[in-house]
């Protein structure tokens, strides 16, 4: 241990390693910290791990988790999907670390467990970690699912097939994929799906690329899988792949990395011997697939899809598969708010837009023309849309800060919405509010925020604030349910979620004025939020704590050392922190459209100027800091936390801590276990209530 003013802090020895960046010379002392099977890293994660414990454990924290464990405790339903007469929908009772698959056998029958994950092994064995279902797919009789596991938290994925009926597995074992797309044909006889190269087949690192689209026949070995469609000289393309309704056509988009700029290319089923035919190229505008028109909508084939091509905001167009060279023609012409999904049910267009990052719905007929509005039971967020084109109903989900997840069923014939199961939670959401207020950034322009707090909390300077954000990558944040942050509003506290620049809340252009050299709009604008409310009156530095997550890591971590006197705690979690070699990790290779690369030098300049673990400075006063990751993390590189976190030991200079908590056998955050959420939250609130002095 080296000696501290409290903070007795496991040595961290630094190592004489730099790096020549287009003439700069930039220190990695740390570096060895990226090597998990290090045994010197081994010990320095037991060591922190430990410190960490040392600081949070003790009866707060055994409170909280009491606390935390009933707010968790509660029924929640995903949203029903249909295929043929089965009903399937995930399902947690409570406390169960994973959801479970269930299948109704018609709209009256009993649900049965189709696919119960907790304690399942990946393999028929026993599993090393905890097991996750990430990946689910229905054939269109509902006869059979496809269906993809992770272990510890893995992005891996292996993919196996289950008979509804009987509810046994098939022979079938699909391996080496990752964000897997799996699409049936209408038969059922097999299903396109997308993976990456088996381990050993290409240079070491590469087996996160190179990514394909095969065709499965179920019975066959994986081996005799044919390959359909690939972009071998495109490292970081990936595909999704869909078959259209009618099962013409099988349709496959492209996209570099994790940008959501698109190519298209359409594979006609009727012909299976030709090769797909590109329908958009040049990555300059996203395309997402939405369906095939019905044969009785016109003799000509029309393939409709949602893009931001002239439109930032969206607008739905159709294009013929058969004239691949014709322009696509509009369909839904780009309006105020942003387009965020669209599916064709019931022959009607059923349009999601954001409007003040909240959801509504819209219908069109299929030439455009308006068709009426459902209209959701508050302001919130759609959690997904359900139903075929055929279907005379459509099941929606539904959720807001306050409300826990719900189902409502639409009725075309009756153009009513109505409650779908039940919905449960520990709460009584009339005894908090949510308002949405707009500030100015550093630039002038406005950034909303939503706040969420218990009715009649007086304005006094003095409210505890948790403010998160991500503005990154396209992704919005929407009003959502989380029962952690109960433990925080019932203290008189204020959960603040800010809509950054860089997400995707208000159309394409508010996206893009977050990327690149760009990057900085982010940071200030979260900056601004927190001066906003210590501001308005409602809280001051002393009391606010930030905390985001993977890209949101990387909001936390920069502007923490941008700022370090606007808060007074941080919650970093899971963090893209060393911005000069992300890209040489796991999949950090997708992310290069959206952030850039040190090794082009315009990239490099600005990329060193915000990176976290760069710009951390000696013998400042940070605030009161935790860092988490996950040893098994295979997206954002755990070693990049761990280094960040050795640089902000070494630097600090008063009582704040630095903490880093490694959690084991989970990764980046999807499929982890409601255990281990609880016991991860319960840290979190220990530490923020500790540091911003909560009683």
């Amino acid at each position: 241990m080296t000696n501290h003013p409290s903070i007795p802090y496991p040595s961290s020895p630094k190592a004489d390693v730099v790096d020549i960046y287009h003439g700069v010379r930039v220190e990695d002392p740390y570096r060895w910290l990226e090597d998990p099977d290090n045994p010197e890293t081994i010990a320095w994660v037991e060591a922190q791990n430990a410190l960490t414990r040392m600081v949070l454990d003790g009866p707060v924290r055994e409170r909280l988790l009491e606390r935390l464990t009933g707010l968790y405790d509660y029924p929640r339903t995903g949203v029903p999907i249909k295929r043929g007469n089965r009903y399937f929908f995930m399902h947690n009772t409570g406390l169960q670390d994973q959801p479970v698959l269930y299948v109704q056998d018609g709209a009256d029958a009993v649900p049965r467990v189709l696919i119960d994950p907790n304690g399942m092994g990946a393999s028929n064995g026993p599993a090393p970690g905890p097991v996750a279902l990430t990946a689910m797919e229905v054939n269109p009789a509902g006869t059979a699912v496809a269906y993809g596991l992770s272990r510890s938290g893995s992005d891996r994925q292996e993919i196996a097939v289950r008979d509804v009926g009987s509810g046994a597995d098939l022979s079938d074992r699909l391996h080496w994929a990752k964000f897997v797309a799996i699409a049936w044909v209408k038969d059922g006889s097999g299903f396109y799906y997308t993976r990456f190269p088996e381990p050993g087949t290409v240079p070491p690192g590469d087996e996160h690329y190179f990514n394909k689209v095969y065709y499965h026949r179920l019975g066959d070995p994986q081996e005799r899988d044919t390959l359909v469609f690939d972009k071998p000289a495109e490292r970081e393309t990936v595909f999704g792949v869909e078959v259209s309704d009618d099962d013409r056509w099988a349709v496959i988009t492209a996209f570099q990395g994790a940008s959501d700029k698109s190519e298209v290319y359409v594979l006609d089923r009727r012909a299976p011997e030709t090769a797909p035919v590109p329908l958009v190229t040049g990555f300059a505008s996203a395309y997402a697939f939405i369906e095939a028109a019905p044969p009785e909508s016109g003799p000509q084939p029309r393939l409709f899809f949602r893009t931001d091509d002239r439109a930032p905001r969206g607008r739905i167009v159709a294009v013929d598969p058969g004239r691949p060279d014709a322009p696509p023609v509009e369909v839904v012409p780009e309006s105020a708010d942003k387009l965020s999904a669209a599916l064709i049910i019931h022959g009607t267009l059923v349009a999601s837009y954001l409007q003040n990052a909240s959801d509504r719905i819209r219908l069109y007929d299929l030439d455009g023309h308006p068709a009426g509005t459902v209209d959701l039971p508050a302001i919130g967020s759609v959690s997904g849309i359900s139903g075929q084109p055929r279907d005379d109903e459509m099941f929606i989900g539904f959720t807001s800060f306050v409300y826990p997840p719900a189902n409502y069923r639409y009725d075309f014939a009756a153009k009513a919405l109505a409650p779908f199961g039940r919905s449960e939670a520990r709460i009584n959401p009339a005894d908090y509010e949510t308002t949405q207020v707009w500030y100015p950034s550093k630039d002038g322009t406005n950034v909303s925020m939503f706040l969420v707090r218990r009715k009649g909390l007086p304005m006094d300077g003095e409210r505890p604030v948790l403010l998160t954000g991500y503005g990154g990558f396209n992704i919005s944040l929407t009003p959502a349910f989380d029962p952690a942050n109960f433990v925080l509003l019932d203290k008189g506290g204020i959960y603040a979620v800010a809509n950054l620049r860089g997400g995707g809340e208000y159309g394409e252009a508010w996206h893009e004025a977050g990327m690149f050299e760009r990057k900085q709009n982010v940071f200030d604008d979260f900056i601004a939020g927190a001066e906003w409310l210590g501001a308005s009156g409602w809280s001051n530095p002393a009391r606010i704590a930030i905390e985001g997550g993977s890209n949101g890591g990387l909001l936390t971590g920069a502007v923490m050392v941008q700022r370090p006197d606007l808060f007074g705690a941080v919650m970093c979690r899971v963090p893209v922190a060393d911005m000069l070699r992300y890209h040489l990790f796991t999949v950090g290779r997708f992310w290069i459209s959206e952030y850039g690369s040190a090794d082009n030098p315009d990239h490099f300049t600005y990329l060193y100027r915000y990176s976290p673990l760069h710009n951390v400075k000696d013998g400042v006063a940070y605030p009161p800091t935790l860092i988490t990751t996950a040893d098994t993390d295979d997206r954002v590189s755990p070693g990049m936390a761990k280094k960040f976190a050795a640089r902000l030991q070494a630097a600090d200079s008063d009582d704040s801590p630095v903490l880093i908590r490694v959690e084991t056998k989970a990764g980046h955050g999807a499929g982890k276990p409601v255990s281990k959420m609880i016991e991860e939250d319960a840290d979190i609130f220990a530490f923020l209530f500790k540091y911003l002095g909560v009683e």
